[in-house]
């Protein structure tokens, strides 16, 4: 094979996988200091590895809920503080109507039994967004309701 013929194939796949790379993001990325809550419709859904993931149409009126702090949550193999993270929630200070939320994944879900999260299904999430909320409008989650029930994202459950 020429090299022409070998770069005409190789550089489309690399540019697709760098694409990907950079579509991903890790823990380190997001200011796990500021849990943020977000609830609403899941408009879009991917469920697909390297993680999937949900745009979530927040309502107008959002609020955080009165019991949020006392909400029961699952065990996680990590050490994660999850009465803390319920404590400290606060809502997003920009009002960017959609959020492309980021859970974890697919191994994982199933290892939760998490249902598969549908277009118009409403969801809850408690996670992170990057310092400040700078970017795009996007938060990686650690916790996520869904039909009343919780699952923890950051490891599998304990």
């Amino acid at each position: 094979m020429q090299r022409r013929q070998v770069l005409a194939i190789a550089v489309p796949g690399m540019l697709m996988l760098a694409g990907r790379a950079h579509a991903h993001h890790g823990w380190s990325g997001f200011d796990q200091q500021r849990p943020l809550y977000l609830q609403g419709k899941a408009v879009q859904v991917q469920w697909r590895n390297p993680h999937a993931e949900l745009v979530l149409e927040r309502p107008a009126d959002l609020a955080l809920p009165a019991d949020l702090a006392q909400r029961p949550l699952p065990a996680q193999t990590a050490p994660v503080d999850g009465p803390a993270l319920l404590s400290a929630a606060r809502l997003p200070t920009r009002n960017d109507k959609r959020w492309t939320i980021e859970l974890a994944p697919l191994t994982r879900l199933e290892a939760w039994k998490m249902p598969r999260i549908e277009a118009g299904s409403e969801v809850a999430v408690l996670g992170f967004a990057a310092a400040g909320e700078q970017g795009d409008a996007v938060l990686r989650a650690e916790y996520v309701w869904v039909a009343g029930k919780a699952y923890g994202l950051r490891s599998s459950p304990a």
